[in-house]
């Protein structure tokens, strides 16, 4: 969420850098400038109302108290008193009504990230590797799949419906080697300290980093939320059984990625000098219902509404959150690198950036039975978009003032899409795949075939 002070302070400012988005993002400033106005008027009369308190506090200081001036004075305080009162609560209003629009507003644009409206605008950065030469026609990860009996898409839809798989034998065991390789690079060569959160989250930790209002309708929301008891914890003590299920209850949202539980591991904290900066790697299963994407990529593994995910999370100091950026995405392209897969990274348009990122480049894997580059992770820089809404903030020295920290994450990477890379740039004429050098040891054959 952006600040509001800032916001209301440098709206033509905040209303350029929005611009940069797209005009709907400029003008969703509107309202706030409207409440913003509302605002000022607000606290202009209060700052009015509080002189006159303090010319009617000296006049009253040389009034005698018994005689009828006092006692005028005295009720134009109480009348003041009363005005102000109902002044204060129209502020808090306001406020609320403030930061409710602004939880709608999308992150300001680093000055680095390249300007433009759509994917047609973004910048490639780079590129490692070479594509892939292939002597025979390249076939897709969907049929390479089913004809090597590792993916049973029909099963899949048969038991929990369409955009839903099943990976079976070599499959399976590719999906946990890659889940292994990736923490253990992240963790011993990278750094990250491996969690293991939950996979279901409640609405504050959605809110927190930004899912919620905003994507709800790609959220999957449990039909029944259940309610904790408070036993294990001090949440709702000294409450009766029936008022503490009634004090915690709390919508619950099977979790969109590990970047969720990840950030909100330190919501509403403080972090210590000696703790800065703070980094996290976890795997989560991933669910996503995949709202308006109706007809894009219905056929194999690329978008899918349940998949596999390692993630990278990092809380840093402002003053080195970008450089971390080329941190962490050099990490995540370090897991590409060392499974020998042709890649490339691009720099997102502003016009094209996620709704609470400043800054971000995508990693887009080749896939030669598409012909094409498809995304397989995104790193971004959200400055302290998430820490506001989170609460989440650090001393800069021991007993400093506590500052917002600014948050960064990105896919270290996609499983299910790294099994489409693999697939699809390690296949052999004769429909067999070899798995990557690196992989080997977790997967015990250094081929997939038919049967195998």
């Amino acid at each position: 969420m952006l600040d509001l002070r800032q916001v209301v302070e440098n709206l033509d400012s905040t209303r350029e850098a929005l611009l940069r988005r797209g005009p709907q993002h400029a003008e969703s400033l509107s309202a706030v400038a409207d409440k913003a106005q509302v605002r000022r008027d607000v606290i202009a009369r209060l700052e009015a109302l509080r002189a006159k308190k303090n010319d009617a506090n000296t006049e009253m200081a040389r009034l005698d108290k018994k005689g009828p001036e006092f006692a005028a004075k005295r009720d134009e305080m109480k009348a003041i008193a009363t005005e102000s009162k109902a002044l204060e609560e129209q502020q808090r209003e306001v406020e609320a009504a403030l930061s409710t629009l602004l939880l709608d507003i999308p992150n300001l644009p680093a000055d680095s990230t390249p300007s433009g409206k759509d994917e047609h605008d973004n910048v490639v950065v780079r590129v490692w590797g070479e594509k892939p030469t292939l002597n025979f026609p390249p076939r897709d990860h969907y049929d390479l799949g089913t004809s090597l009996g590792i993916v049973d898409f029909d099963r899949g839809a048969k038991i929990a419906g369409s955009r839903f798989s099943v990976l079976c034998g070599l499959g399976a065991r590719m999906e946990r080697a890659l889940m292994s390789f990736m923490l253990d690079l992240h963790t011993d060569v990278h750094g990250y300290k491996e969690m293991w959160p939950p996979a279901i989250v409640n609405a504050t930790s959605m809110r927190g980093t930004g899912q919620l209002p905003k994507f709800a309708d790609d959220a999957f929301k449990l039909a029944s939320a259940l309610p904790d008891t408070g036993t294990g914890s001090d949440v709702g003590a000294g409450l009766k059984p029936a008022q503490q299920q009634d004090a915690v209850r709390e919508d619950l949202y099977l979790v969109p990625t590990a970047e969720v539980p990840l950030t909100n591991l330190h919501a509403n904290e403080i972090l210590e000098p000696e703790q800065m900066p703070v980094h996290y790697t976890a795997y989560t299963p991933c669910f996503r219902s995949e709202a308006g994407s109706y007809g894009k990529d219905t056929r194999g593994l690329i978008r899918q509404h349940q998949f596999d995910k390692v993630e990278l999370v990092r809380f840093e100091r402002p003053e080195n959150a970008e450089a971390a950026l080329e941190t962490l995405t050099s990490h995540a392209e370090e897991v590409l690198k060392r499974l020998d897969l042709h890649y490339r990274v691009v720099a997102l348009c502003a016009g094209d950036m996620g709704f609470g990122s400043k800054k971000t480049y995508d990693l887009e894997v080749w896939l030669p039975g598409q012909d094409a580059y498809r995304e397989i992770s995104s790193c971004s820089w959200f400055g302290d978009f998430q820490a506001r809404r989170a609460k989440i903030r650090y001393r800069a020295e021991k007993g400093g003032k506590p500052e917002l920290v600014h948050t960064l994450n990105g896919s270290g990477l996609a499983l299910g899409r790294t099994l489409v890379a693999i697939l699809e740039q390690y296949q052999q004429a004769d429909g067999s795949v070899r798995v990557p050098e690196a992989l080997v040891r977790y997967v015990g054959t250094d081929v997939i075939r038919a049967g195998g």
